[in-house]
């Protein structure tokens, strides 16, 4: 059996991560992956071109059940350590909307970079192999078994990453072995993801799919702003994304369909004119979504017979317009997953598991998750660099 100081199950953006900065210091690491290629989920991501971090990474753009683990790692690994690191490998990239940083000329740079940074750290990857089982052994260390043969290694590294992309052979097996050494794994369900509903609202948003608004949607106490785009099945883009990470099955959304708007002060002056709402609706959005939007909820009267309370009332239908999803659209249009292993069994200084010596959990796997924008990925940076410089 080849012997190695680490071996990290999970070729991703953190494992590759972990390895470098493991070799670094000197370690023998390899890094194992069942699937053909590396990062494929780099490789997808941000459209193509991977929106690597963002500007403005801070612990409250986490969701986590113990709020206070990501502050240490991401202290200690920032959003500029990553752009200095991109920077030296002169990959080109630019600023969008929010902080969010993206490669000009794709992503499958940021994964030529870590490999290159594994490559000079003397990390050893190893794809098309799959690993069926791991033992710790009395006398410390693990055996990890795979279908190229067996490996012996002081720490194991699980970095496999949630349930999100199935099609990406994307599995469970990181929170397998959570439970296997006794760990806590919390609840899983898709993140980032968009929202579907039931078919007699269907219809009604696949005659408007295709369609982008810039609003506001609050929910549970939260409130995000960015496009909202229409689909066959319902609600997707980036403010629905968001949303949709603190959403909860029977739980509606509410959405502020113009939040530049003082609506109804404008809704009293079209009266107060006798304008045309029909007319007002079409300048503030299109005139395909006025005409539905009338068509689902019409006035039942000219605007001049209206009461200031009937008013107020359309008004709020306007900027808080509630709906009711049914479910999301599933883990294989989820960019990442909710839950995982219980990161109050895990050091949040080295990710260590306080359970098994010698056992570690990095990225995804871990139950954080980030909101939209660039902090997945910088939490995958991070907390590969903080356990690199100690397993």
């Amino acid at each position: 059996m080849k012997q190695y100081d680490a071996v990290i199950v999970g070729a991703g953006a953190a494992g590759l991560m972990c390895a470098a900065q493991a070799g670094y210091r000197g370690r023998q690491v390899l890094v194992l992956d069942h699937a053909p290629k590396a990062a494929a989920k780099i490789r997808i991501s941000g459209g193509g071109k991977c929106n690597f971090t963002n500007l403005n990474v801070k612990p409250e753009h986490y969701i986590t059940q113990n709020p206070h683990f990501v502050k240490s790692a991401l202290a200690r690994y920032s959003s500029n350590q990553f752009i200095e690191l991109v920077e030296r490998h002169a990959i080109d990239y630019e600023e969008r909307t929010h902080g969010q940083l993206f490669t000009l000329q794709g992503a499958g740079q940021i994964i030529q970079m870590l490999r290159q940074e594994c490559d000079w750290a003397g990390a050893d990857i190893q794809l098309n192999t799959r690993v069926s089982q791991v033992k710790a052994q009395a006398d410390g260390g693990f055996i990890i078994q795979t279908s190229e043969g067996d490996y012996v290694a002081q720490s194991l590294v699980v970095a496999t990453g949630g349930l999100a992309y199935p099609k990406l052979k994307a599995t469970d097996f990181g929170h397998q072995i959570a439970r296997q050494f006794g760990l806590n794994v919390m609840p899983c369900r898709p993140g980032l993801v968009p929202l579907v509903f039931k078919s007699s609202w269907k219809d009604w948003f696949s005659d408007l799919s295709g369609l982008s608004m810039d609003v506001e949607i609050r929910i549970a106490g939260y409130t995000f702003r960015e496009a909202m785009l229409v689909t066959h099945h319902g609600l997707s883009g980036p403010v629905v994304l968001q949303a949709s990470n603190y959403w909860q099955p029977g739980q509606p959304i509410e959405i502020n369909l113009f939040p530049d708007n003082d609506v109804l002060a404008e809704l009293k002056q079209l009266k107060a004119q006798s304008l045309s709402l029909s007319k007002w609706l079409s300048q503030l959005s299109t005139k395909r979504f006025s005409q539905a939007w009338l068509t689902k909820y019409p006035l039942d009267k000219a605007l001049a017979e209206c009461t200031d309370k009937e008013l107020q009332d359309y008004a709020l239908g306007l900027t808080q317009w509630r709906l009711y999803p049914e479910d999301t659209a599933g883990y294989d249009k989820a960019e990442v997953s909710l839950g995982g292993v219980d990161t109050n069994e895990v050091s949040s200084k080295t990710f260590e598991s306080t359970k098994q010596s010698g056992l570690y959990f990095i990225g995804e796997v871990l139950d954080v998750t980030g909101h939209l924008g660039g902090f997945n990925f910088q939490w995958a940076w991070a907390s590969g660099y903080a356990c690199g410089q100690v397993c």
